[in-house]
Formats: C-alpha cells, structure tokens, sequence
C-alpha cells in the first residue's frame, strides 16, 4: 500500500479538483474516516485510500453528467492503485466505496466501508465547513444567496438551481438521516445545529 504522502501526490498532480472539492477537503473526509474507524470496525485499508480518491475526478455540481462522477472516479482510482503494491483482492471493495459515496449517484453502500466513506463524505458538507463549501458552490455558479421575498422557503417550495441558501433545504439538512453509522449520525445532528443558528443569525441581518 502506498504511503498517504503519495495519494496526495497523486491527487496534486493528476486531478482537477475546484474550491469546494479541493485538496483540503479529501484531507478532512480522511480525517472524518479516521475518526469513523476509531468506532466503526471496517478494513482500515479499503476505508483510508478510499477516502483518499474518492474524488480524483469531479464535474461541476451543474454538468448534466454530474451523476457519473463517482464512477468515473472509483474507475480512475483502481486505474492507479493497479499501478502500484495495493492488494488486488481489495480493488473491488476500494471501487465500489467510491462509486457509492456520491449523493447525486444515489447507490446504496453494500459495506461496512463504503458506508464511513459515504458518512465521512457527507459530514464535510455540513456544520461550518459546509456553509463556507455551500457559498462557493453557490458563488462559481453566479447563483443568488437567498431569495429576497422569502429567504428561508417558507412558504415556497426550495429551489437549489436558483438559490444557494435553498440548498440547506434541498440536501443539507436531509443529511443526518442518511448517514450510516451511529457516531456519524450524531456528528451530523451537532453540525445542522450550528447550521440552524447561522441561519437565525442571518434572518436578524438580512431584516
């Protein structure tokens, strides 16, 4: 297996990776992972270079092919790890974790490893994190804040192709019951709580 050094040197050197899914953050879904893995008994292996190239190919959350990212990513990544000492027995484990950690793919994760990759995933797109990776999103696609007559969708439907603050509504706030293991599940609670005051705070600035 090759050190974690060199999937970072990998990554740098053979990915094209934007601001929201950017280097720094393959590095916390690793860490998200690691954490995951302190209470969650799964093969280390599968879990951590998983995480690792999870995202070494990404299309804009706009392109119409967004849904084939994951697949397109887990088939580089066995592409490279053919290329060095990782055990071939685990390839299909490390791809299929890939392939399913993706939301927008909408694969069920059919392992304990594929289940902390996909939690770990979706940790990052929450609590405060989550909100800075939202506004860039939202920035790179020129799309508006928030809806000026009814900025939080209360009394309209949330529409996340046209404002960025409505996909707290859309995804973000669905994420807890998705996730997979229990201390993930309780770590997503604690980050939608952060969100929900940030949006209290947001309603008193905006009037």
């Amino acid at each position: 297996m090759p050190e974690e050094v060199d999937y970072k040197f990998f990554l740098i050197n053979n990915c094209s990776l934007d601001t929201a899914h950017d280097l720094a953050h393959v590095q916390r879904v690793v860490a998200n992972a690691k954490t995951l893995l302190k209470t969650e008994p799964a093969d280390r292996n599968v879990v951590i270079t998983s995480a690792w190239l999870h995202d070494c190919a990404v299309l804009p959350k706009n392109h119409p092919e967004r849904k084939s990212a994951s697949k397109l990513a887990a088939d580089k990544a066995i592409t490279f790890l053919k290329s060095t000492d990782f055990p071939e027995s685990k390839l299909n484990q490390v791809h299929h974790a890939i392939l399913a950690h993706s939301y927008s793919a909408g694969i069920k994760p059919k392992s304990i490893e594929a289940e902390i990759l996909q939690d770990a995933d979706r940790l990052d797109a929450l609590g405060a994190i989550g909100i800075a990776r939202c506004l860039l999103v939202g920035g790179q696609l020129n799309r508006p804040l928030y809806n000026p007559k009814d900025p939080f969708c209360e009394s309209r439907k949330p529409n996340d192709l046209k404002w960025t603050i409505d996909h707290f509504y859309t995804k973000l706030f669905k994420l807890p019951e998705t996730m997979n293991t229990m201390s993930a599940r309780q770590e997503a609670k604690k980050r939608v709580d952060f969100m929900e005051i940030y949006l209290e705070k947001l309603s008193t600035e905006i009037g």
